[in-house]
């Protein structure tokens, strides 16, 4: 297993059950903390990790006699979003450089229709000096874990499958089927697996995309968008998406793969690339709604005590890749608030290194005039309306972005609610 983050740290546990399987990153103090049985991504139990059989690495000889190599690095965008595949590129070189006539190589990570057979391939071919399709081979089998969801596990979730040739696509498709309690699904190729893929998290995009430009609509409108949700929600075939922050490692990223490629095939995606825009920008958005409930609550912009709840991507989960938390916090700062932010699930040491940003306990908060609530994590819900009241400079705005609370929860009291 090459990459043993959120991906691939429960695939190889899966494996290591069946097979003898070794879990290799070049990240030596996550390797160190898997040994001594913590997982910072809070994927596997402590005890799952000391009962364990997998294998932990950071040599590259010490994979050398594997017969099956999966990849699962994480593929970002750049900060022009566009895809950066120099993780796909390290592990690919890893990988060649150790490959034997009979291997077969398995990506998991999300790419472009084509990526694995024209950008990874070829890099295989070059260390290994070997042939594809004729000394080793490729399968496609798209991740698709869903962070801080208990419920829908790696095994409960039907696995697509795909291989470079029929003997190749039978192989993956039946190694799989021996950890995958759920099924699995054979793809026809790689580059049907690697669209499916794709396609997965720009549907969602778009569709949250819309609900979100519904919800600036209905804000001027006066009307409250979770209630005309719920109305429309009443038929059938009205699909359940809401309004939100777009952050994470797959369905903020994951569109740009696409229209990437789309674009080298000269056709310019319309509606994916307007969602994306919309839900980029909803941080911006939401501070904006902010300021204007300040000030129509007789609040002082400048100077004013602003509390953010919530810092990762979304609930229960310590994942703050690509969060779009902090968009919201520039955007305070920049009109003189001042800003603070807590979590109970982001790494301090890495918020700081990512965003430069200090997280602020909740027993240090205190005074403020406005409070975020971002992230809906389990234990903000249990907060009480008497608790929030305390942390308020005896009035204040509740900015509701996940619309927890009705809209009447804080009826009779000196607080402003406000829901997206």
């Amino acid at each position: 297993m090459i990459g043993l983050g959120y991906v691939g740290l429960p695939l190889a546990i899966e494996f290591s059950k069946k097979y003898s399987t070794i879990g290799f990153d070049k990240n030596e103090d996550r390797i160190n903390q898997l040994k001594d049985g913590i997982d910072k991504t809070l994927e596997v139990s402590k005890q799952t990790l000391k009962a364990t059989k997998l294998f932990y690495s950071i040599e590259s000889k010490e994979i050398a006699d594997c017969n099956v190599y999966i990849v699962t690095v994480p593929t970002p965008v750049d900060k022009y979003n566009k895809p950066d595949l120099s993780p796909l590129a390290s592990a690919s070189l890893t990988v060649g450089k150790v490959l034997n006539i009979g291997d077969v190589v398995i990506y998991e990570s999300t790419v472009y229709p084509s990526a694995t057979e024209e950008y990874c391939v070829p890099i295989l071919e070059n260390e290994s000096e070997l042939k594809y399709n004729i000394d080793f081979f490729c399968g496609y089998s798209p991740e698709r874990i869903n962070p801080g969801d208990n419920k829908h596990s790696l095994t409960t979730i039907t696995k697509v499958t795909s291989g470079s040739n029929e003997q190749t696509a039978d192989f993956v498709d039946e190694l799989y089927k021996t950890i995958i309690s759920a099924g699995t699904y054979k793809a026809s190729s790689i580059a049907v697996a690697e669209a499916a893929k794709v396609i997965e998290n720009v549907q969602r995009d778009v569709n949250i995309a819309l609900i979100n430009e519904l919800s600036m609509i209905f804000n001027k409108l006066n009307l409250d968008t979770k209630e005309v949700l719920q109305a429309a929600g009443t038929k059938w075939n009205f699909l359940p998406f809401f309004p939100g922050l777009v952050g994470g490692h797959c369905i903020g990223v994951d569109p740009y793969y696409l229209t990437h490629k789309a674009k080298k095939m000269d056709y310019h995606p319309e509606i994916i690339l307007a969602g994306r825009r919309i839900n980029d920008n909803m941080g911006k958005y939401i501070a904006d709604c902010t300021i204007m409930e300040m000030t129509k609550f007789g609040i002082n912009i400048i100077g004013s005590k602003v509390v953010v709840f919530g810092l990762t991507f979304k609930e229960n989960c310590p994942d703050i890749r690509n969060t779009k938390v902090p968009d919201i916090v520039n955007h305070l700062l920049s009109f003189g608030c001042e800003v603070s932010v807590t979590d109970p699930y982001a790494d301090a040491k890495e918020t700081k290194n990512i965003f430069n940003l200090n997280l602020v306990s909740t027993h240090n908060i205190n005074k403020c005039d406005t409070i975020i609530l971002a992230v809906a994590h389990d234990q903000y819900k249990s907060i009480q309306k008497e608790e929030w009241q305390k942390i308020f400079n005896g009035k204040g705005v509740f900015i509701d972005v996940k619309s927890i609370y009705n809209k009447d929860y804080f009826n009779n009291t000196n607080i402003n609610h406000w829901r997206l």
